[in-house]
């Protein structure tokens, strides 16, 4: 019944999505969104999957696949890490991601990163990568990021599709759109390696001040959003020669 209503709810925003090839001649950057313990692998933490996850794990799975690709390629990597300070609640959640703790480490199949010459790291302490790149003096760290490698297209992967990610897009789309992130021209969301989390009605409503969150549909929403904001939403991400209109 539930998946019944789902697919229901999915055909009244249907959602497109395109294979998305990627120009060899320019400088195509991804970014990796709280691909961390605390997301991903079971039992980690306060909001880490309870069981093994098919859609958390094959969003590891092809993450853990482009970067590799973009690694081989000296393409510019960045890395979200969701990293909290324990007298800094970011509510509606309980305590999670904790600062020094393995929590707020990349999952397993992505450590090699941290050893990538082409790989920027950035640890946040909020929903949003794009707010959690700021600095004091007023620079963002991702907006220089940008700049710096001159990046044409931004590949977005990660967790959770339908709040980190899709936070993390809707501001760069609006500095993006202000002429702020130039020469910056597309953001392309990856959806085979994105993934949310599953707290189905039934689980919810035994919890105190917890939401429903149905898992598949979720994903579905926030892909959906981030499309609206004009991200492309990419079924396939592929590297080749782009025929000139």
């Amino acid at each position: 019944m539930v998946s019944h209503t789902i697919e229901l709810l999915k055909n009244e925003i249907p959602l497109e999505q395109e294979s998305v090839v990627l120009a060899e001649d320019t400088v195509n950057g991804l970014v990796l969104v709280d691909i961390i313990n605390g997301f991903c692998t079971v039992g980690a933490g306060n909001l880490a999957p309870r069981e093994s996850n098919k859609q958390i794990s094959e969003m590891i799975s092809e993450s853990a696949r482009l970067a590799r690709l973009f690694c081989e390629k000296k393409l510019p990597v960045m890395a979200f890490l969701d990293s909290h300070q324990p007298n800094k609640p970011e509510e509606p959640y309980p305590p999670h991601c904790i600062a020094g703790t393995d929590e707020s480490n990349l999952v397993p199949a992505l450590r090699w990163l941290e050893n990538e010459t082409n790989v920027t790291i950035r640890r946040k302490d909020c929903f949003d990568g794009f707010v959690g790149s700021m600095e004091e003096d007023g620079s963002n760290v991702f907006v220089d990021w940008v700049k710096k490698n001159k990046i044409k297209t931004v590949v977005v992967v990660g967790v959770c599709t339908d709040i980190c990610v899709l936070d993390f897009v809707c501001s760069t789309m609006s500095a993006k759109n202000r002429g702020f992130l130039k020469p910056l021209e597309n953001v392309v969301v990856y959806s085979n390696a994105c993934a949310t989390f599953n707290v189905p009605l039934e689980v919810a409503t035994n919890i105190k001040g917890a939401l429903a969150h149905p898992q598949e549909f979720m994903h579905h929403v926030g892909l959906y959003m981030a499309k609206e904001r004009g991200a492309k939403i990419a079924k396939q991400v592929l590297f080749g020669k782009v025929e000139k209109v």
